[in-house]
């Protein structure tokens, strides 16, 4: 993992084995960021000018033995903007860049474009810089050393002055937020004959700290709570399900908020069974369970003054001669019955047992989050999720702050009409309907659980993300975002943490 520190000195006088930059375009060439001494800033423009370097996003040009630095290397990065335009995820982005390009270094000291951006800079290098440690023998990970992660960073050129207490906060803040993404994305590019629930469960009691509270829900328990949701989707594995329930409640918290995430360690289809080619990504099914997790643990290491639930729904979907089938009838923990139609739809039943047991302490939020349906691909695409609630308030709020944390999150409808899909006539509902508006009738169906608030007649103010298509990446890198599981998610929980508390 990359370590950082902070400097209030210029970069050009610092030792180290890469100098990096940011850069702006503009009419007359790019505009280089933050403070550097005007032979430095003079040589690097002539040489971008040399390179028909624009500052583009993602551009990155690096220069040679520089006069003005100590630095054998140069890297200047484009943030994509003008200066006036700049905003936190440009900057965040630019940083991932310049951390996926100095793997391998030893040490790198980067000029941050100027003191408001500390916290972006660090989150963009640190998940820039991860790499997934894989399962290569011993050769192939000694020739993967030059793909490490670049081990010290240097962040330079913050004024004289500036509030050293608030600043080391906002990188601890930063490092933390980073660390959580990375374990997420740990957890999602897993293989699944290592990750299955018990393991799954296993290392999150591992790895949450001590202020977390874990409860393990094993196939009694769950037999017990009358969760035939998971039960039955988990009944065609050797690897029994199940729900872990993380609880961190420091004192004097005023709201609780839930989060609920899909945990299907493999997803083959059931029954049902999916085509080989829509086979191979299903280890990432848990990207929901992932970021729940990995967010929990970073609102207990920041501190947060307000009190969460995890809820880790934890299955495995396979078809043997025991797996639940089509016209099957289950129970969920509401006492209520489904009737299964698709076996290949078994996220929003497990789902569905989660949001039972979460209503059940009366959150003032409760979020689901799941990689639940094609639909909200087709519709959005692979770098948006969509959000539905049974509140707009809720929706808005969680997209501005799904904004503001670089997340892209897109408000998306229930229709009355949806409704009368969800009619059965053998059980009180049924929970797939047709394939058009496929995203749709999983959030109403998902409605339907939440139960009521501490008012005891609104419903609990819930919102389902459907992260279908930015929870795994399958294209070239760009920004902070690598090929595999991209964390998505967690950073919108906390942000709504920090939000409400």
């Amino acid at each position: 993992m990359t370590t950082f520190t902070l400097s209030t000195g210029l970069a050009s006088e610092e030792e180290t084995d890469v100098l990096v930059l940011f850069a702006s375009p503009g009419e007359e060439g790019p505009a280089l960021l933050g403070e550097v001494n005007d032979v430095l800033r003079r040589r690097l423009l002539s040489a971008l000018d040399a390179f028909r370097a624009r500052g583009k996003a993602d551009e990155t040009t690096w220069v040679h033995g520089v006069e003005g630095t100590s630095a054998a290397l140069t890297l200047v990065v484009g943030v994509g903007v003008a200066v006036a335009e700049l905003d936190g995820e440009r900057v965040r982005r630019a940083a991932g860049t310049a951390g996926r390009s100095l793997a391998g270094r030893g040490s790198a000291c980067v000029v941050v474009p100027g003191p408001d951006w500390i916290g972006q800079v660090t989150e963009g290098l640190a998940m820039g810089a991860y790499s997934f440690e894989g399962y290569h023998g011993e050769k192939a990970r000694a020739g993967k050393a030059e793909r490490s992660p670049v081990g010290e960073v240097t962040l330079a050129g913050l004024p004289e002055g500036i509030d050293a207490t608030d600043v080391r906060g906002t990188l601890r803040r930063a490092e933390i937020l980073a660390s959580g993404a990375c374990w997420a994305r740990d957890l999602v590019n897993a293989c699944p004959n290592e990750l299955f629930p018990v393991a799954f469960a296993q290392r999150v009691q591992d790895r949450v700290p001590e202020q977390v509270k874990v409860r393990l829900y094993d196939e009694e328990a769950l037999s017990e709570e009358q969760c035939g949701g998971i039960l039955g989707v988990g009944q065609g594995s050797v690897h029994p399900p199940r729900i872990v329930h993380l609880e961190y409640a420091p004192e004097g918290a005023k709201q609780r908020l839930s989060f609920v995430g899909k945990g299907i360690t493999f997803d083959s289809g059931g029954l049902c069974i999916k085509p080989a080619a829509s086979m191979v990504g299903m280890k990432g099914d848990m990207a929901g369970a992932a970021s729940v997790a990995a967010a929990v643990a970073v609102i207990a290491e920041l501190g947060l003054p307000v009190a969460v639930d995890g809820w880790l729904c934890l299955a495995e979907n396979m078809p043997d001669g025991n797996a639940f089938r089509p016209g099957d009838v289950v129970t969920i923990a509401d006492g209520t019955t489904c009737e299964v139609i698709n076996t290949d739809a078994e996220g929003r039943l497990v789902l569905a047992d989660g949001i039972v047991l979460a209503s059940r302490r009366q959150p003032d939020v409760l979020v689901d989050i799941a990689t639940l349906t094609g639909a909200a691909v087709v519709a959005l695409g692979h770098r948006t999720a969509a959000a539905m609630s049974n509140r707009d308030d809720l929706r808005q709020e969680v997209v501005t702050v799904a904004g503001f944390c670089g997340e892209g999150i897109w408000p998306m409808p229930i229709p009355d009409e949806v409704m009368k899909d969800l009619e059965s006539d053998v059980a009180d509902r049924k929970h797939a309907g047709a394939r058009e508006g496929g995203a749709l009738f999983a959030a109403a169906f998902l409605r339907e659980y939440v139960g009521k608030a501490a008012d005891g007649e609104s419903p609990i103010p819930w919102i389902h993300l459907d992260i279908a298509g930015p929870a795994f990446h399958e294209g070239s890198p760009y920004g902070y975002t690598l090929k595999g599981g991209t964390g998505f998610g967690m950073r919108t929980l906390v942000g709504l943490a920090q939000s409400r508390s």
